[in-house]
């Protein structure tokens, strides 16, 4: 059944330089109800509601997760247009989060599900994708034409946008004209950890129960070659959980630490390995970063996804830039450069290192076959590698959960 609630008529609006007024695609607000009035009071504030109801809009293919979706950090500051139709009818439960809580500043789908129909769902009003975004102060738009905005934004490219009431739809090209920009801010300094912690977080469910017991996740076998413990430090920009419990689950022992934490501080704890994780926004716009992994490279193993792709990159040298509209899904097919193989990854990210500014040093070893962009990366002689994309496919697919066995035989050497 789907979503029935037409109290609230709503209006994405989008900056465009072709129209003045800004391009409108029009709908039904769910979750929380936001106005132009608590937009610009949020800029005044620090944290997750600074920008709810404003961002950059992106789009994901991905036919499912789309809880993992709105917990995922790398997600800070945009509003997610879904590609598929009908999102909502899984509902929302404990076990799927990839972070504490959601983190996107406006949800957009065409179907929202009124009823939800997974055994897994959490019981009462909380289970479903309305109340939890109305729970977490995260404004949804239901009812527009996702084709089109997905249309639009591949023509034009990612676009800020506002969420508004129908009735302040004027009111959205003065607010477009006073929020800020969000090239060159610093989002990883925003969504990092504050504070040192050992794996697991006191959030994070580390099992999902089935029916027939519990299922680890990932399916990774502990007891199968992984007696040994490592000890890795994870340098978090912006982490998902899975990212962390597939570590665990292959024998490491993990300390996650604040993005600028210092070279030294890291090496002081005398670590087997250290993993650069995910994160949201522009890489050039946290230089500390890149300078904590330059001062690492050729001392440690190190392995990156994504974000911590893109600061290995900057931290050898190489330039990055943004992307139109980037790659978001679960279907984002990456060739192997060395072997031939195809990877099927999930991807979420804006940026992508220039080609052009590799230097001798670094060698490609993955590229993204819709667009030829670089989606992997390593430094022969120094153990240090990274990929563009998400192996702990959560959601997507295991092509390149492999990855995470590499890390470790490189520890092991």
């Amino acid at each position: 059944m789907n979503f029935k609630d037409q109290s609230h008529p709503g209006v994405l609006v989008l900056e465009d330089s072709n129209h003045p007024e800004g391009v409108a695609f029009e709908g039904f607000l769910f979750g929380a109800i936001p106005s132009a009035d608590s937009i610009l009071a949020a800029q005044k504030t620090k944290g997750l509601a600074r920008d709810r109801g404003y961002g950059e809009v992106v789009f994901n293919t991905s036919l499912t997760g789309y809880q993992e979706i709105l917990t995922d950090p790398s997600y800070y500051g945009q509003i997610i247009c879904m590609t598929t139709p009908q999102i909502g009818n899984t509902g929302v439960n404990q076990e799927d989060a990839e972070s504490a809580h959601p983190w996107c500043a406006g949800f957009l789908v065409h179907e929202i599900s009124e009823s939800t129909s997974n055994w897994r769902t959490d019981p009462g009003p909380s289970g479903t994708l309305n109340e939890y975004l109305k729970e977490n102060g995260i404004p949804g738009l239901y009812g527009l034409d996702t084709r089109a905005l997905t249309r639009h934004l591949r023509a034009q490219g990612a676009l800020r946008g506002v969420i508004l009431p129908a009735s302040e739809r004027a009111k959205a090209k003065e607010l477009l004209s006073v929020l800020p920009k969000f090239e060159g801010r610093d989002l990883i300094g925003e969504v990092t950890t504050k504070e040192a912690y050992r794996w697991p977080h006191p959030k994070a469910a580390l099992q999902r129960t089935t029916k027939i017991g519990v299922e680890e996740v990932p399916p990774f076998n502990r007891n199968a070659k992984n007696t040994k413990r490592r000890k890795v430090v994870v340098l978090d920009f912006g982490t998902k959980w899975n990212l962390l419990r597939s570590l665990d689950a292959l024998g490491c022992d993990l300390e996650v630490l604040p993005a600028n934490t210092a070279a030294r501080d890291i090496l002081a704890r005398k670590p087997d390995g250290v993993f650069l994780t995910n994160g949201p926004g522009d890489p050039a716009a946290a230089p500390y970063a890149a300078n904590t992994v330059r001062e690492l490279v050729g001392k440690v193993p190190l392995f990156g996804v994504c974000m911590g792709h893109q600061i290995l990159s900057l931290a050898k040298g190489a330039k990055t830039y943004k992307l139109k509209f980037g790659h978001r899904g679960g279907n984002q097919p990456v060739l192997e450069v060395g072997s031939g193989r195809v990877e099927i990854t999930s991807q979420n990210h804006g940026y992508a290192v220039d080609e052009k500014s590799l230097p001798s040093d670094l060698r490609v070893t993955h590229i993204h076959l819709n667009d030829r962009t670089i989606s992997g990366i390593e430094v022969p002689g120094a153990r240090a590698f990274s990929v563009q994309y998400h192996p702990e496919s959560c959601p997507g697919p295991h092509d390149s959960r492999v990855l995470f066995e590499r890390f470790i035989a490189m520890m092991d050497t």
